[in-house]
């Protein structure tokens, strides 16, 4: 990584963040010898670089491609979200060199977005060492944590001493720079332990390596879901975690970015689940394809909808006697589906536990309905207070009327996001019973779900609380 161009100017300047984008095209277009503009460059950091790229003219482009060395143009590249656009402006030999430079994870990545015919040709220019590893990574579905795995890391074998280790170290560092953790292994290549690179380098030459090797360190397969083992990646906070192949060998790691990926890509896909999406969707899925996975559920919340509709109108009678009423039905509609969302999200999030029990489960829906219960009773109080005052000040209602219908949304409001509470946490568990994956079916279920109970919840409450229990209520 480059060093971040010094900052200076005073104060004012220390506020505002600089334009990098700006500084970097004027330098590209200043006319300055190669030599020079490298230099230049090398004083800005290489997501900088990826940022202005965007902005560049082909040629300039070109140009810039000529002048930075590989190793650079490969970590721009890696952070541009453009990567295969500019890697096809880029010569087979130097493409070739780039990729070479980059992660095996984004190389193995980008080949496989490739034809066939053009993949074999970038792979037989590459160095034997690198065509192992990206059949290593691609001999992995991109579901198991092999293919996000590197073998980027320092090994050292069982027995050796702290100065036999400190050489081994020296040596490897020069084609692997992730040395920061380095791995014992026995001699058929097994893991033995982890040595952390300050506790070796503060050890005295006759130390023992077994005594500074930590033994109880973290693990996973090469052939785990990433989804089965992405709790356990996040629960460490280690720089690098060993991959194990099946007879417990090092086959490689994850380093930290690999696991800030892993969990970013998680979320990503969780998200998109939530809208009941698919997490492969993206900028280049064809329209069709996007609406062929969309329109099933559209169909189904359509029907849902419906049925949403028609309860509403069998409380018809309840908002011609009662118009004021409409005004606050999207508040307890709104309420009782944040809720739900809320209870929701605790739940997918629980249920990637496998080992739940279903005494676990029982205190999860328990413990949301306790929640949405005091949350609700928080707010509907602050309703009754707020839309009574509001009822008479500026609607000219009396005091019975206005606290009345305040109360009666007060009391709504508590009742659905109780209701919503539970639905929120119980459809979840239940769509896992069925196995369904409660992440795809539960956010848009949950939604039209809630906006029912709150539509009955609301509209029964009033035409028992004020069309039969107020006196003078209508007209």
């Amino acid at each position: 990584m480059t060093t971040r161009k010094n900052i200076s100017g005073g104060a004012a300047a220390a506020m505002q963040h600089p334009d990098y984008d700006r500084e970097i095209i004027t330098v590209i277009r200043s006319g300055l010898t190669p030599k020079l503009l490298r230099e230049r460059l090398h004083e800005y950091h290489e997501k900088d670089l990826a940022e202005a790229l965007e902005l560049l003219r082909r040629d300039e482009r070109h140009r810039l491609y000529s002048i930075l060395d590989t190793q650079t143009l490969a970590d721009m590249l890696e952070y541009s979200p453009q990567r295969n656009l500019y890697l096809e402006e880029i010569s087979m030999r130097r493409r070739v060199a780039v990729l070479s430079a980059f992660d095996v994870t984004s190389t193995v990545e980008y080949l496989q977005q490739l034809d066939k015919d053009q993949r074999d040709t970038i792979i037989d220019l590459m160095e034997d060492d690198l065509k192992k590893e990206i059949a290593l990574s691609s001999s992995f579905g991109k579901e198991e944590i092999g293919s996000r795995m590197t073998t980027n890391y320092i090994s050292v074998v069982e027995g050796a001493g702290v100065r036999q280790a400190m050489k081994e170290l020296i040596e490897q560092a020069s084609e692997n720079d992730n040395i920061s953790t380095i791995y014992v292994l026995d001699g058929d290549g097994v893991l033995v332990g982890a040595v952390d690179l300050k506790d070796l380098i503060i050890a005295r030459e006759s130390t023992p390596l077994e005594t500074i090797t930590t033994t109880s360190y973290p693990y996973v397969y090469a052939s785990e879901l990433i989804e089965d083992c992405a709790d356990r990646i996040r629960d460490y906070s280690e720089d690098s975690i060993p991959v194990l192949d099946e007879n417990n060998r090092l086959a490689g790691v994850l380093t930290s970015q690999d696991m800030i990926d892993i969990v970013d890509d998680i979320l990503g896909d969780d998200y998109a689940k939530f809208g009941g999406l698919s997490s492969e969707e993206d900028l280049q899925e064809p329209v069709k394809k996007s609406i062929t996975k969309r329109l099933p559920w559209l169909i189904i919340l359509l029907g849902l909808g419906m049925v949403v509709s028609g309860t509403v109108s069998l409380f018809e009678f309840v908002v011609v006697q009662l118009p004021l009423l409409v005004s606050f039905q999207s508040l307890v509609l709104d309420m009782a589906g944040n809720v739900g969302t809320q209870s929701l999200a605790v739940t997918i999030r629980v249920l990637m536990d496998e080992q739940l029990t279903a005494k676990q489960k029982l205190f999860l829906i328990t413990k949301e309905a306790r929640i949405g219960f005091l949350n609700g009773a928080i707010l509907g109080a602050l309703s009754f207070v707020c839309i009574g005052g509001y009822l008479m000040l500026f609607k000219g209602q009396t005091a019975l009327h206005a606290f009345s219908i305040s109360l009666c949304t007060g009391i709504a409001l508590l009742t659905a996001m109780v209701l919503s509470s539970i639905a929120g946490t119980g459809i979840p568990i239940l769509l896992k019973k069925i196995k369904v994956d409660p992440a795809v079916a539960s956010g848009p279920l949950i939604t039209t779900i809630n906006d029912l109970v709150a539509v009955v919840t609301y509209y029964g409450l009033a035409s028992v609380l004020l069309l039969k229990l107020v006196p003078g209520m209508v007209g």
